[in-house]
């Protein structure tokens, strides 16, 4: 496909190419590699592009830069105001105050504090509005107008999605030819960009878009099929709930597919992208490997390029992450026992517990309960093991010795 066959498009390759001239030194040529362990994992031929390997650790600078450095001298004067949850706003921040441009920012009172203090941390004078980003979109727009500021947007603007194609060219200098490539959506601008630039230098690509299942708006606009956005999302970087006008004309052309990813895949596949490759992922830049994970058959035997396109995700939400995928792979399990209350049945327990190869964790010991027998007591039991198996063999064990055992929050993964 030609750049003139996309000359009717918001953007055009052309656009990108000239957006990449600007970025030149002022942001990160991010390494684009292979991932043989996500390789196995998921059967295809995966190569990463660590875009959260940016200063602020998001893809949105490169938009955010090519849109400030094209500001008028009046404009610049003036200031700008952006609404963001975190990744854009970091990326106008930062830029900002490179180029000596005052900045506000309008965040939802949602935003995880590591993205607030992030922002702040740059310069940017930091206002939470509202409970969701179109709350803080309107107040940001209100703000542009009563104090003359110039608002970034934060995917529908055209020097935006071409700042954002520049990933793609670089993908397509420094990696293999891809068969297909997966790339997150919130409000569009970075898979409009980058599909604009795989038409136009290697369009037998196909580019596969993935929202949260939970804000599917892109996908709703595309199929006709109106689905709810709303809910609590580990992806709140693409927790966009209507489709950005210009970016739905791009991709309504150039993406054919949208796959919807569930927070368990999202979950799964920040902790695979921390474990197999020792990177940090956002849920929203995780999002890629999550729609591999879920529809593994459609990527088998391919070469997939993903975008790890953040990693600005709060540490106490890794932290469950990390447990939640022990307790998936059984390498943390929970029991609940009820025993009779005797002399030395505890040590009993520990003691096979412990010759069997599993950790004790944690232990709950209580003998108040109603539905517990007079003389017994209830125990919740808190394991290391191997995998599956070995939580198998210690929860038979536990029953040859006569004890009713429970399993807690049992859940495998099958990788």
């Amino acid at each position: 496909m030609t750049d003139t066959a996309l000359e009717d498009l918001p953007v055009t390759l052309a656009d990108v190419e000239g957006a990449r001239a600007l970025l030149a030194g002022s942001i990160l040529r991010t390494p684009t590699l292979p991932a043989p362990r996500l390789s196995r994992l998921t059967g295809a031929d995966v190569w990463v592009k660590y875009e959260n390997f940016q200063v602020t650790a998001s893809f949105k600078e490169r938009g955010a830069l090519v849109k400030l450095s094209r500001l008028a001298p009046d404009e610049a004067q003036r200031g700008v105001v952006a609404m963001s949850a975190g990744n854009h706003a970091q990326a106008v921040a930062y830029h900002g105050r490179r180029l000596g441009i005052s900045t506000t920012i309008v965040m939802p009172e949602t935003t995880p504090q590591v993205k607030v203090m992030a922002t702040e941390a740059h310069g940017a004078s930091v206002i939470l509005y509202g409970d969701t980003v179109s709350d803080a979109f309107r107040e940001a727009e209100r703000i542009a107008k009563v104090d003359g500021r110039v608002f970034v947007h934060p995917y529908d603007d055209p020097d935006v999605i071409a700042g954002q194609g520049s990933i793609a060219l670089e993908m397509i200098e420094d990696g293999p030819r891809f068969d297909m490539v997966v790339v997150p959506i919130g409000g569009g601008g970075l898979i409009s960009g980058m599909a604009v630039t795989f038409a136009g230098h290697s369009p037998e690509t196909e580019i596969i878009g993935v929202e949260a299942a939970l804000y599917p708006a892109m996908w709703s606009a595309l199929t006709g099929q109106p689905r709810p956005c709303g809910g609590p999302t580990l992806a709140e970087g693409i927790a966009v709930p209507t489709a950005g006008g210009n970016t739905e004309r791009v991709i309504r052309r150039l993406v054919p597919s949208i796959i919807l990813a569930e927070e368990s895949a999202l979950e799964r596949s920040v902790n695979a992208l921390l474990m197999h490759q020792k990177t940090l992922a956002e849920g929203a830049g995780a999002a890629g490997l999550a729609a591999l994970l879920t529809e593994p058959e459609r990527f088998k035997g391919k070469t997939v390029g993903l975008v790890v396109s953040g990693g600005n995700i709060d540490e106490r939400v890794l932290a469950g992450i990390l447990l939640r995928e022990l307790e998936r792979e059984c390498r943390i399990v929970s029991f609940r026992l009820t025993l009779m209350d005797r002399p030395g049945m505890l040590g009993r327990i520990s003691t096979l517990i412990g010759q069997l190869g599993g950790n004790i964790l944690d232990v709950h010991h209580s003998r108040t309960f109603l539905d517990v027998p007079a003389k017994g007591a209830r125990l919740d039991l808190t394991l290391e093991t191997r995998d599956k198996l070995h939580a198998d063999v210690i929860q038979k064990a536990l029953e040859e010795m006569g004890l009713p055992v429970q399993r807690l929050g049992a859940g495998t993964v099958d990788w």
